[in-house]
């Protein structure tokens, strides 16, 4: 019985247990089953495609933008370039306190010669092999081994016919004919939100194009040039678009990609694009390489005036009624400006004409001009509108323990400012000329009205165009200052207009 109930036991277990499996393969063979008979299967949607009058619109504007790219991608080159440069001997060895150790031993062999490369682009601007690309992009001219690579992907070597550091711009030259060119377009026709589009190799990536709108216009500041005057854009322009072409809808060049605003480096700088990229007008660019391929050098036009631009302040204390224009600080003696009875104060409005935005502009103006041009400025003096007849010249190569002590008085807007009268040898130590009298500024307190716009070392020549010959006059006049005062500053030699009010410079 015993062994019956054993039997029994092992006989039900086996049997159930074949029961548990063959529900376990039936159940799993119906999942499976299950599974198979409903798993989707992959369908490629063929439904119709959005539709309209707007999306026709569309697509035209995608056919317009094909079309400018087809017609200035062929004009578009890569431009490699190699600057042999000295390498110095490593500072570890030529370190005298080490020579005591190491005797005359010089270290590790340390090639004379290094190489530097750079990355950029250029412009096809004549069949027969002329290319207009930045001037950084050839080493400021120092580059020994240009290449330049089509958009067929034919390579050339290139030679330098000209560049121009003021402008950043060189002329190349290849030997091949009948190239494809871009077309010039006027710069002067561009406005801030109009369409353009940036060519170029961005980081190698070859033959590139993006596109944005033109964000400002007449941008100083971008780069430490003696001409300032770019286009902005967000057009998006990275390492390697550099002298490359900004192209208007009617795929003219209006510009050459020069600088971005970068997120590590400042203008023209190697980090990434942020938004913010610069142009140099094609008028400019036009002009410089007309004079590079012609006569090798750059002539420019020349006014012999410096300028300002305009802020509402200055522009009330000068009687305009807008803060466009460019407003002289300094006449240069025996200049163009001088000779026509240009004075400081003088606000420049008009150029032949046309209206000056600012003092970027004027100057612009001025450089695009050829040399012995005669000029109408239109100007407000004093209020009022007069005509003034200058004839340019050419551009020179380059434009570049006291007694009396006293502090604005309380209450006045030049309070925390101290003074003291200008020596010879502070003239001498802070370069300024002859004919400039004044007081020297000491300091500015930091809750001082002045405190953002006036330096150390500034001179203040007049206060609300009474002149400040010494001490007691600064002490009389800035007492006379309570709300808004205009001062005439020179500052290392060079004059300018500043307002200061009680609310800070304006």
């Amino acid at each position: 019985m015993h062994l019956f109930r054993k039997q029994f036991f092992r006989n039900h277990l086996f049997g159930v247990s074949l029961a548990v499996i063959s529900m376990a393969c039936l159940a799993l063979t119906s999942v499976v089953s299950f599974s198979q008979r409903t798993q989707p299967k992959l369908v490629l949607a063929t439904g119709q495609a959005v539709d309209g009058p707007g999306i026709n619109r569309l697509e035209q504007l995608d056919k317009a933008y094909e079309q400018i790219t087809n017609a200035v991608l062929p004009a578009v080159v890569n431009i490699r370039t190699t600057q042999v440069i000295r390498a110095s001997q490593s500072p570890f060895f030529s370190n005298p306190m080490l020579r005591q150790f190491f005797g005359n031993f010089q270290g590790p062999e340390v090639p004379q010669q290094q190489s530097e490369h750079a990355l950029g682009t250029g412009v096809i601007v004549s069949k027969n092999g002329y290319i207009v690309t930045n001037d950084h992009v050839v080493f400021w001219g120092k580059a020994k081994d240009i290449k330049v690579m089509l958009s067929d992907r034919r390579t050339f070597k290139a030679r330098i016919v000209g560049s121009d550091k003021s402008s950043d711009i060189a002329v190349l030259k290849i030997d091949a004919s009948n190239l494809p060119v871009a077309k010039w377009g006027n710069s002067s026709d561009l406005h801030v939100g109009d369409i353009v589009m940036a060519f170029g190799n961005p980081f190698g990536l070859n033959f590139t194009v993006t596109r944005g709108a033109v964000s400002a216009i007449g941008r100083s500041g971008v780069e430490r040039h003696n001409f300032d005057n770019y286009i902005q854009t967000d057009a998006a322009i990275n390492p390697g678009n550099s002298g490359g072409p900004l192209v208007n809808v009617k795929g003219q060049v209006v510009g050459i990609n020069t600088a971005i605003l970068s997120g590590n480096s400042g203008p023209g700088g190697q980090g990434g694009f942020l938004g913010i990229g610069f142009a140099i007008p094609s008028n400019i660019v036009r002009h410089v390489m007309e004079d590079l391929v012609n006569t090798g050098k750059v002539s420019r036009g020349y006014l012999g005036a410096y300028v300002q631009s305009l802020s509402p302040a200055l522009a009330k204390e000068f009687d305009v009624p807008n803060a466009s224009g460019a407003l002289v600080q300094n006449v240069e003696p025996g200049g163009p400006a001088a000779k026509a009875g240009l004075k400081n104060g003088d606000v420049i409005r008009k150029f032949n004409g046309q209206a000056v935005d600012g003092a970027g502009n004027l100057i612009s103006m001025v450089t695009e001009t050829d040399p012995g041009t005669t000029v109408t400025l239109g100007l407000i003096r004093n209020g009022k509108p007069i005509s003034v007849k200058v004839t340019l010249s050419q551009r020179p190569a380059e434009i570049a323990s006291a007694s009396g002590k006293a502090q604005g008085p309380s209450g006045s807007v030049l309070s925390g400012v101290s003074v003291q009268n200008l020596t010879a040898s502070l003239r001498n130590q802070l370069g300024i000329p002859q004919n400039v009298n004044g007081v020297v500024v000491r300091g500015v307190a930091q809750n001082s009205p002045a405190a953002t716009s006036l330096q150390q070392g500034d001179v203040i020549e007049s206060i609300d165009r009474h002149p400040v010959r010494n001490v007691e006059d600064f002490n009389r006049l800035a007492g006379e200052a309570k709300g808004q005062v205009l001062l005439r500053v020179n500052r290392q030699g060079m004059g300018m207009y500043l307002v200061i009010s009680s609310g800070g410079n304006q």
